[in-house]
């Protein structure tokens, strides 16, 4: 954690406490209606709030019990210390013997007391001996806390008491009311009795006492006289001793120091004196700590100083010291030598020093009640265990200023008595501040460099991030005060203005001084609840107009311009000037600040409508273009009941006086009812679903679902906060009643359908308060803001990474990286050998570039040691992945195999073999691969492997053959036990392949020739065949090896296949061999039959049914078959047994590709089901099989639901960003120049449907780390050309376009007088024609038809004006005729 804001500390004489409790050191303090307890600066012991107080009074720590306690007006509850260890255990005093790391301080609830007189107000608490209580009120009243809590002695007074404190012994106290000048002194007459009994006398003080205190004791068993020093309004500080008798006079002066005469400057201008004067004392056994810690600490050089020497003098004299301050920076400090002597002398009383420069942050221009200031000295023990980089304070100072702050100052005792000049007297820590009740909301500028935080009684704060010595932590800026409720709040010029929305009126505040003041307000009228005040983006940045606007729950809005001076900034140290207005101008000058009503605005209807909000900065100012288009940033998002995301950005338009809004983007997310949403300006949501349960994150621009998390044991998700590093990736806070969850966003991984979106951190606040969270924001320097109660956490913004929870980021041991940095490198640009590029090289095309990669990196491995450098590019540039790589490919081929001459042996071959890639995979397993986890090394070995394997192949395969290779090889080294069916991307690569027959021999030779059907389904052998007499044959070698595969040579295992090979014979021979079955003499009795008879049909149908029965499908789909049912055999594979593939593969073995049952299983059943599921691969597949290959080039880029008819409704898989690939670029090319057929699918997809395709993968490739293919792939495409605009004669003028998709071209191909292939930029070497003559003909009667009838209607409207000519037949020219064949 790097900064805590615990609480603004009561304005109270006792609301701090401090002392040292079984060597710890603790500092507790009151805040609204919690007490807190710290040990350091930044770390809480614990919060604790006391449900049904609104304040609490005053707190005081027991040093012998550790017992604190605290009081309200009415009430006082004494809390008992514990040590817990871990999360339960506990031991109720003692410090237990165990890892002290592993220990907690911890206070519970032992009782509450009360007053007898309920009217009655308790002022001030006080211990005595170790379970006794005093508390002060308008009389003193004494209570045992030892077991049970009970009053055992009262007085009343005449006037309620302002100080009432025990001394050291517990012998007296000292009691004094408001504005008393008489302190009086109570005397214990014994000790030990049940029933005290006090004796008093008084002190008297020429004006009212301001403070007293009582000296310490070196340690709680010295014996020494009690001396008391108290503070009167005369400026004086005087010092009491017990008297020679010890009678009932009690104490008597002894000496006295005139505060304002301890002062004098030496060099002050005329009028800048100060009056004010502040007094603390640092007893004797603290004084003598700090002596001892600057002697430990202090170098050799630093104790032949000046400072040293001086401090060794005076603490030789074993004084007392009393410390005199004014608020302009000036302190003298005085010795008491000899306190109590019974004679004394003048040199008693002696100056240490008197020094000037101290920064002590005095509030400037206080008024009333928070123009005081109280000091705590002490010099904190050393911890144990004590490591040598653990920082010790040499001695501290809490400064309680009364306008709601504690600050944390240390001090070596030798830099602040050193007379002579020091830089580095004071040094402040951290200041301890807050509210004082709970925050329930807290907003940030864009830039994430100020917050305003409000409470639930609306007390707002305005906080501005500083960089310190220790880190970031939050300046508390202004302070807001509003009577009325605040619905919403907008914070304006980095914290110098903010702006209030009431139900019915718009305030601005300036809150450029410490308390803001309120500028201007308008009163307005808008239909419905307002729910978000947003800022509107400007075209420029930095002007002084700028427009805020408001939308209700109707989608209706109003936006107002506001008028602001110029941002102001300190040019030395870049922070703004808070600068308080003087009778309403600013020091600046400028008093120009003006709100007026701008436009007004509605966004449609807001029957559905959930919720609108703001979307949360990344950082960059509210500007715009000068156009307004979805390329503008988000400032906006509203979410409706039925799960709908709605995005919207604006544009200010001052000519029209107006606001114009654009709706970005809709995301139809499925989760109806959301409980609560967030989103980015860089088009990212966070969506909770109505059980706040399950988290998910989507992606607005592509609409699609990039993560998803139940959470079902850690409560219910609370607040959803957004960050972004400064290149524009995105970091989520997911906020739960007592912890946050950080997550970021990783790299796109088609191949291994990774996530990406990954859990970075965890932060829990359990420990430190039992408060829930209220809300969290983001600082822009990465920190995470964490509001809870009345407290203000600031996380750190490093993030503690291991090999464990980052395999991608390489630290084997346990690391502190920036969060920026961490996500940089998770989701950066990869290097050029991950063995993601390079998969996604291999799809592209770029086998050569692949293995020119890799040749690189062996070259470079030959000689690397660990810790060297590795260039992730290589050595190699952008321009390499856009050359052609096949010439070069080509070329060397040439060399190596036509020329020997220049041949040896040390010559490195120039492609990868599988010896070298043999000789790189052994490398790899000796040496750590920078940017690369374990894993992802191994992965890369996968792939050399592969891409060795496919390089001695490649002379008989095509590249569709080679990506299937190396895939399918990569796919079972990773699943070599589990025969998961590979993907439909590898089997649409094959499908498409011409090299089928080879890939059958590799792939049965992967399975040592003994191919099963789980090793085709697994290589997806059946779905790719396009050879129906392959089909059929591999089917058959399947059948036989089902049949060996046990000992026994079960019929049944291979019964299905012989059936659908239309095999019986073959399966009636097997079951006469199969004696040893209990099933055979039945089963071969019945398949002996003629089963073209319907009463052999029929009994093979009952034997399907009860084998159905029996949950033996695949059997039962043998018998559908016997019985000529090819469709219930497929259904039931498909829908029984599961098993698609199957299903498919049986059909095209039975009856063939063309069969009317595969025709309608793809249709009905695979076809809606990819659509369903965003499949791409298996629809272009399907639509392939179906011979609709327009389609299957269309479902690469189309929307799959809108192929289908009816349309399909995609569920929550589709819109998985898995969904996409950006592979599919890849077979979008190769497929729209392949036929006819093709091109028409492609001339149907839309121009800007093709160029939104590319550009999103191109933005694909860019979140995989791939941005040079992404470069490549923009410089490189091409489209295809647009078509003429010249007609076939005799045509319709207009005619309406088949498809509302088909915006490339206003008609189909068939009515334009061009050849398709035209429509290529680059002409391939061979376009196929697939049109069918029936369609062609189909085509040209519809024609000739709607020629016919577009001359008869002009004929009709010519009849009565002109005598048409006789008609005869005109018979069609033949190159018309030609041309719409395509010829």
């Amino acid at each position: 954690m790097r900064g805590i804001l615990p609480g603004r500390p009561q304005a109270k004489l006792q609301a701090v406490t401090h002392g040292l409790w079984q060597g710890t050191q603790i500092i507790a303090y009151i805040s609204g209606n919690s007490f807190v307890a710290l040990d350091r600066p930044n770390h809480v012991l614990q919060t604790t709030y006391i449900d049904g107080e609104d304040e609490l009074d005053a707190i005081t720590l027991q040093e012998v019990t550790g017992k604190l306690a605290v009081c309200s007006a009415t009430r006082i509850y004494v809390y008992q210390a514990y040590w817990q260890i871990g999360e339960d255990g506990y031991e109720p005093s003692a410090h237990p013997e165990s890892d002290s790391h592993n220990l907690h301080l911890k206070w519970v609830l032992q009782g509450t007391l009360s007053l007898p007189d309920p009217e009655d107000t308790i002022t001030t608490l006080s211990w005595g001996m170790p379970d006794e209580l005093l508390a002060g009120s308008g009389s003193l009243t004494l209570f045992n806390t030892h077991g049970t809590l009970e009053q055992v002695w009262t007085k009343q007074l005449a006037n309620p008491v302002k100080f009432a404190q025990f001394s050291p012994d517990a012998e007296m106290i000292a009691s004094t009311g408001q504005h008393d000048r008489l302190l009086k002194i109570w005397r214990r007459r014994t000790f030990g009795s049940s029933s005290p009994s006090f004796d008093y006398s008084y002190l008297p003080h020429p004006m009212p006492v301001t403070g007293v205190h009582w000296r310490l004791p070196l340690h709680r068993e010295q014996s020494i006289e009690n001396v008391l020093y108290t503070i009167c309004a005369d400026d004086k500080v005087r010092i009491w001793v017990p008297s020679e008798h010890h009678g009932a006079e009690g104490l008597n002066l002894w000496a006295d120091v005139d505060l304002a005469e301890s002062i004098q400057p030496r060099s002050v201008a005329a009028g800048e004196t100060s009056k004010k004067r502040y007094a603390f004392f640092i007893d004797g056994k603290h004084f003598t700590h700090a002596v001892e810690r600057v002697v430990e600490q202090a170098t050799s050089d630093e104790k032949d100083q000046v400072g040293v020497h001086h401090l060794l003098e005076v603490a030789n004299r074993s004084p007392e010291i009393c410390i005199v301050l004014d608020d302009r920076g000036n302190m003298s400090a005085w010795g008491f030598e000899n306190i109590g002597a019974r004679t004394r002398k003048t040199s008693d009383v002696f100056n240490i020093a008197h020094v000037d420069g101290l920064r002590l942050h005095f509030a400037k221009n206080p008024m009333g009640l928070h123009d005081n200031v109280q000091f705590y000295p002490f010099c904190g023990e050393r911890p144990e265990p004590f490591s040598d980089d653990q920082h010790v304070p040499a001695f501290t100072i809490l400064s309680h200023h009364f306008d709601g702050r504690i600050e944390w100052l240390e001090s070596r005792i030798d830099y602040l008595f050193d007379p002579s000049p020091q830089t580095r007297r004071i040094q402040r820590k951290t200041i301890w501040t807050g509210h004082s009740h709970a925050a329930k909301k807290v907003n940030r500028t864009a830039s994430g460099r100020a917050l305003i935080s409000r409470t639930v009684g609306d007390e707002c704060m305005v906080w501005l991030q500083r960089n310190t010595e220790q880190g970031v932590t939050l300046h508390r800026h202004s302070t807001v005060t509003d009577t009325d409720h605040i619905h919403r709040t907008l914070l304006l010029h980095e914290g110098d203005f903010v702006v209030f929305l009431h139900h019915e009126r718009i305030c601005l505040f300036d809150t450029r001084g410490p308390v803001a003041q309120e500028m201007v307000c308008c009163r307005y009228q808008l239909r419905g609840k307002p729910l978000c005040l947003l800022q509107v983006p400007e075209t420029e940045v930095g002007g002084t107009c700028i427009h805020i606007a408001t939308i209700s729950s109707e989608m209706k809005g109003i936006t107002w311009e506001l008028r602001l001076p110029p941002q102001q900034r300190d040019p030395a140290t870049g922070r703004r000037l808070s600068v308080a207005p003087v009778n309403g101008v600013h020091a600046n000058g400028d008093s120009r600040i003006t709100m007026e009503e701008f436009s007004t605005f509605d966004l449609g209807s807001g029957n559905d409508l959930v919720y609108v909000l703001p979307v949360d900065p990344a950082g960059t100012p509210h500007v715009i273009s000068g156009f307004l288009d979805t390329f503008a940033r988000d400032i906006a998002m509203s979410y409706t009941k039925s799960g709908v995301i709605t995005t919207w950005t604006a544009r200010v338009d001052k000519s029209n006086r107006n606001v114009e809004w654009l709706q970005t983007a809709t995301v139809e997310t499925g989760f109806p009812d959301p409980a609560l949403a967030s989103g980015t300006d860089i088009r990212k949501a966070a969506l909770i679903d109505t059980h706040r349960t399950t988290l998910t994150i989507w992606n607005t621009r592509s609409g699609q679902l990039e993560y998803e998390e139940k959470f079902e044991s850690h409560g219910e998700i609370k607040d959803l906060d957004w960050s972004s590093t400064p290149d524009n990736q995105s970091i989520l806070a997911v906020g739960f009643p007592h912890r946050v969850l950080v997550y970021a966003q990783l790299r796109y991984d088609y191949l291994n359908a990774g996530p990406s979106w990954v859990r970075i951190r965890e932060v829990s606040i359990r420990n430190a308060t039992p408060h829930p969270i209220g809300d969290s924001v983001w600082l822009g320097s990465g920190n995470l803001v964490i509001c809870a109660g009345n407290q203000l956490y600031i996380q750190d913004e490093q993030v503690q990474v291991s090999e464990g929870l980052f395999p991608s980021l390489r630290m084997h041991k346990t690391a502190s990286v920036d969060i920026f940095t961490t996500v940089r490198r998770l989701n950066g640009p990869l290097p050029v050998y991950h063995p993601q590029l390079l998969s996604q090289c291999v799809l592209a095309g770029k086998l050569m570039l692949a293995q020119q990669i890799l040749m690189s990196l062996y070259q470079k491995l030959k000689f690397f040691t660990s810790g060297d450098e590795l260039d992730s590019f290589l050595d190699m540039s952008a321009e390499d992945f856009s050359q052609d790589q096949e010439p070069q490919m080509t070329a060397s081929r040439k060399d190596i195999t036509s020329s020997y001459a220049d041949f040896s042996e040390d010559t490195e071959p120039t492609t990868l073999t599988e010896e070298m890639a043999g000789n790189i995979n052994e490398l790899l397993t000796q040496k750590e691969v920078p940017y690369l986890s374990s894993r992802e090394q191994f992965h890369l070995a996968d792939i050399v492997e592969c891409i060795g394997t496919v390089e001695k192949h490649r002379r008989s395969i095509d590249d569709n053959a080679g990506r299937f290779l190396l895939f399918f090889r990569q796919h079972a080294l990773r699943d070599n036990h589990s025969l998961k069916p590979i993907s439909w991307r590898e089997i649409t690569w094959a499908y498409h392949s011409t090299s089928q027959d080879i890939l059958v021999d590799l792939v049965s030779r992967h399975f040592s020739g003994r191919m099963l059907w789980q090793h085709a389904k697994a290589s997806g052998m059946f779905m790719w065949l396009t050879d129906t007499n392959a089909i059929r044959a591999q089917f058959e070698v399947i059948a036989r090896n089902e049949y060996t595969k046990t000992e026994d040579k079960n019929p049944v295992d291979c019964s299905l296949h012989y059936i659908a090979l239309r095999k019986k014979a073959v399966l009636v021979g097997l079951w006469r061999m199969a004696t040893w079955s209990r099933e055979q003499g039945a089963t071969h009795r019945l398949l002996s039959n003629n089963f073209n008879e319907d009463r052999w049909k029929t009994a093979a149908l009952k034997n399907a049914y009860a084998l159905m029965g029996r949950r033996r499908f695949e059997y039962a789909a043998a018998f559908f078959l016997l019985a000529d049912h090819l469709s219930e055999a497929v259904n039931v594979l498909h829908n029984q047994l599961g098993d698609t593939q199957l299903a498919i593969a049986v059909a095209r073995v039975y009856e063939g590709d063309e069969g009317p049952v595969l025709r309608a299983f793809l249709t009905d059943k695979i076809l809606p089901q990819a659509a369903r599921d965003g499949n791409r691969w298996l629809a272009t597949w399907a639509y392939w099989m179906l011979n609709r290959r327009d389609n299957a080039v269309r479902a690469l880029v189309t929307p799959l639901s809108t192929l289908m008819s009816p349309p399909e409704t995609p569920n929550l898989k589709a819109k998985s960003y898995l969904t996409d690939d950006p592979a599919l670029v890849v077979l979008y090319r190769q497929l729209r120049e392949k036929s006819l057929q093709t091109l028409r699918g492609a001339t149907m997809v839309g121009m800007r449907e093709e160029w939104d395709f590319v550009i999103h993968t191109a933005g694909l490739y860019q979140r995989m780390g791939c941005d040079l293919l992404a470069l490549d792939l923009v410089r490189t495409w091409d489209f295809l050309a647009p078509p003429p605009p010249k007609r076939i004669p005799h045509s319709p003028a207009t005619q309406t376009p088949s498809s509302p998709t088909l915006s490339r071209i206003s008609t189909d191909l068939e009515q334009l007088d061009i050849d398709p292939r035209k429509l290529l930029r680059r002409r391939s070497s061979l376009v196929i024609d697939d049109m069918s003559t029936k369609q062609r003909v189909k085509e040209l009667l519809e024609r000739a038809k709607a020629e016919r009838e577009e001359r008869e209607k002009g004929k009709m409207e010519e009849k009565e004006e002109k005598k048409p000519p006789p008609t005869q037949f005109h018979e069609p020219e033949a190159e018309s005729l030609l041309d719409a064949f395509g010829f």
